[in-house]
């Protein structure tokens, strides 16, 4: 797979909005927080995946696109938005990659996430 642009992994203009209004330190405070439940978002993620629980599926992209998205994590954020919609026709067939992009993706979009907010403080 070709390595995706900086900026379609993580949401640049939120993120200099964020370090402008409290600071580079202090959303990469909410970036540890997010890292720490990370476990278990992701748990919860496949755990509803693998008891065929379409609603708690749905729900649990819901919460995980929630908090991608308030630390600028765009990718994952626009992933979990796609998984989130379980009426849609396309959802059947394409959720099972979906979610293990989820899972395949987050951590390293931590880590540019991350090292972006270093390189902003």
């Amino acid at each position: 797979m070709a390595s995706a642009k900086i900026e379609d992994i993580l949401d640049l203009t939120t993120l200099d909005q964020y370090i402008s209004a409290i600071g580079a330190a202090t959303l990469l405070k909410s970036v540890e927080l997010f890292q720490e439940l990370l476990p278990e978002y992701l748990d919860n993620l496949k755990a509803a995946y693998q008891n065929g629980d379409k609603k708690a599926l749905c729900e649990e992209a819901h919460k995980y696109k929630g908090a991608a998205g308030s630390i600028g994590l765009k990718r994952i954020q626009q992933l979990a938005q796609a998984l989130q919609h379980g009426e849609e026709p396309i959802w059947q067939s394409a959720h099972p990659q979906w979610l293990a992009d989820i899972v395949s993706m987050t951590a390293k979009d931590l880590e540019h996430l991350i090292e972006y907010l270093r390189s902003k403080s």
